[in-house]
Formats: C-alpha cells, structure tokens, sequence
C-alpha cells in the first residue's frame, strides 16, 4: 500500500504480543487454553504503592511533569543503582520513559544513523533488532547456543565487532533464556570492549531482581568503571515490582545521550504517566521484602516446569539462573508427524500443534533468533503450569 511508509516494511509486529492475543481469541471462542507466552509476572502490585498511587491521584498529582522524569523518581533512581551496583549517576544522568521498551527506542532513535551496527546476541528479546531497523540501523545478530549457556563470549563478540559498530546489547538475565552472565562471563566481554573504545553498552538489567540458587546479578559498568561514559544502563520496575502495565522503564547514562533521549522523548510520548511515577519512587525507596518471596515462588515453578519437560520425549530443558521464562529445545520432535498426519518441520509447527492440539500457548523460538526451541513464560499459577506441563507431555507422547 503506498499511502505506509517504507520503513515499516523491515520490521514485524512483536511475536509474543502475537501469542498472547491468539490465546485470549481462542479462550473468547470457548476453547480452553494455557496461556504461557506473556512475559510478565502473575503476582498483583504490591499494596504499599497501589496506596501512594491512589493518594497521588487524591492529592492532585495528575498535570504533566518533566518530559523524562520527576525530580522525585530521579532521585530514587539514582539512589537504586548506587545501592544495588555502585553506580554514580546524578539526576541529569537520568531519564524515565513509558516502561523500557521507550527508553530503548528513545537509545536507538537518539543515536543511529543509516548503517550503523548492533551487536545482538541471539536468543534475544524480540524487539531488540526490529528497533534498530526502525532506527536505520543494522542489527549484526550473534547467535549464542545452548552449548555456549545462551550467552555471548569474548571471543565471538571479538569477530562481530567492525568499524562500524555502535552498540552492543547485553539483556541479563535474559528473556526468552533466563540465562545471567556471571562476574566473570561479564569481565571477559568488558575485556573486549576496552579494547574498542568506539562501541558502546546498552545493558537491559530488567530482571535484575529475578535470580535463583545464590546467583550474584552484576552489570557492566559496575564490572569495569572504565565503560561508565559509554554505557545505557537500562532497568524499570515492570518484572521485579509486578508493575507491567504502569509503565516505568528509566535509564543512567551519559549527560549527552540522556539529553539527546529526552529530545526524542519530548516529540513523542513527553512524560511517563504522573501518578506511575508517584508509585515507582515508592516501589524503588519502600520495603523490597516481597521480592525474595515471589522469588521463592519463581524458583519452585523454575523447578517444577524444567523437571517436567525433561520428561517429554523430544525436549530439553536446561536450568536457568534467572528471569522467569526457560528455553527448551525441541530438536528431538523435528521430522516426527502429528496424529493428524502433519509432519512438524520447525519450532514454529511445533507450538503451533500445541496450542492447536493440547491448548498450550508458547512462543517459537524462531521469533528469538534461535531454532529450534520454545519459550514458556512460567509467571503464572502453579496449578495452571502442572495442567500445561501434562498436555505436553501427552502430545510430545502423541507424536510418531
């Protein structure tokens, strides 16, 4: 159609938003269906900061505020990274965009320029190399497989990196694996990049928080301070704080970039939503009590779902040390034929027959980089994952 215009053309709408609004059509039509491809956690906002949102809205908190953040939510935001990784970023090192994915696009848009190349990990989060395209970027896609843990090395980032490279980003711990870099998987990468001075870190730490078996969570510029004045420390309180649909996504960085972000921002969206904000300062300074209790919750669900599908003939599920999300290959069911005579020829047939056949809803993992495996979201009630699990089973069972 003439009248769109060409950009659009190089991208495709998010596969998981895709997912979850296939399941919610099927379950309107009456069908009974699992749906475990939403990434977002199952618990209700904490009630501490349900009840600073209301008196916000009570005390009349509800005009338009600085384009890219409160002075308040700055300042909170500032005060978590130096608690939780050392970092020093003053509140005009700061910016607050309608939930990361903004604050991302607002990165990307503020910086590249046509041909200007991305360093992106795959498995990855499926916005990831869509944005860059969105941007005139290019996305260099570096796969990482299960061999490797889902996780870049030093030496594989080393050969992906060019004269023209801008950006590198790191998601860890990671959606669609779960997978976390350690210190040390961390220092190695950091390494590599001393050695590039023109390549720049954007690090997406949102699930930060979810991590399980005494895994220690760090970030790059924490890992090595030299990369402080070219790295996008990027996190939000949408999984930890089980605030999805408040969006809250904020970001340290340099004074330059955080200016030319908030640029963008002010032509788009301008502020972030007034009484959100009010309830992420509260969210970011309150009690943190809750967040190793839904840990607990995670980790058991973790267990439960990776034990489970190791018992599917054709899957394998590895163990990851974070987020809420596993990554099972299902090499093992390529080339078998369903029980009405189709022969599944990919991961994306696969989930396909699943959703079709048992009513379980999963994202392909082509939609992430990286066939063939599948991503399940286990951010949803135990009793709804045993339930998801068994079908399953029965139609990896069911396939000849």
């Amino acid at each position: 159609m003439p009248f769109i215009a060409d950009r659009l053309a190089r991208i495709k709408p998010s596969p998981t938003i895709a997912v979850s609004t296939k399941a919610r059509e099927l379950k309107a039509a009456g069908r009974d269906v699992i749906g475990l491809g939403a990434g977002e956690p199952d618990f209700d906002t904490p009630e501490n900061i349900k009840q600073v949102a209301i008196a916000a809205i009570d005390e009349g908190q509800t005009k338009y505020t600085a384009v890219d953040g409160t002075p308040e939510l700055k300042q909170a935001i500032s005060a978590k990274f130096k608690r939780d990784s050392g970092l020093d970023y003053a509140p005009d090192q700061i910016t607050v965009g309608t939930g990361g994915k903004q604050v991302l696009y607002n990165a990307m848009m503020a910086t590249l320029n046509p041909g200007d190349e991305v360093i992106i990990p795959a498995p990855y989060w499926v916005s990831y190399p869509d944005m860059v395209l969105l941007a005139e970027g290019e996305p260099v896609i570096v796969p990482c497989g299960q061999n490797s843990g889902f996780k870049l090395s030093a030496e594989d980032l080393e050969k992906a990196i060019t004269p023209k490279t801008k950006w590198l980003i790191l998601n860890s711990p990671s959606n669609p694996t779960g997978a976390a870099y350690s210190r040390e998987d961390m220092k190695a990468l950091t390494e590599v990049l001393k050695r590039h001075p023109h390549v720049w870190v954007m690090t997406d730490d949102m699930y930060e928080k979810l991590v399980y078996d005494g895994f220690e969570f760090c970030t790059p510029a924490e890992v090595e301070p030299e990369l402080l004045d070219r790295t996008l420390t990027i996190n939000g309180v949408s999984k930890a704080y089980s605030m999805t649909g408040w969006r809250i996504g904020f970001a340290g960085g340099p004074k330059e970039l955080i200016k030319a972000m908030a640029k963008v921002q002010s032509q788009s969206t301008s502020n972030p939503s007034s009484v959100s904000q009010a309830a992420a300062v509260e969210a970011l300074n309150g009690t943190q009590d809750f967040i190793s209790a839904n840990n607990e919750l995670f980790k058991t669900r973790r267990d439960l779902v990776v034990e489970r599908l190791n018992n599917c003939p054709g899957l394998h599920c590895p163990k990851p040390e974070g987020a809420f999300y596993v990554y099972p290959s299902c090499a093992g069911t390529i080339g078998k034929t369903t029980p009405d005579g189709k022969v599944i020829e990919n991961d994306e047939d696969f989930v396909t027959y699943l959703l079709e056949t048992a009513g379980v809803a999963v994202v392909q993992g082509a939609a992430f980089g990286l066939s063939p495996h599948f991503r399940i979201s286990y951010a949803t009630s135990t009793e709804a994952l045993e339930e998801a699990c068994a079908r399953i089973q029965k139609a990896c069972e069911a396939l000849s």
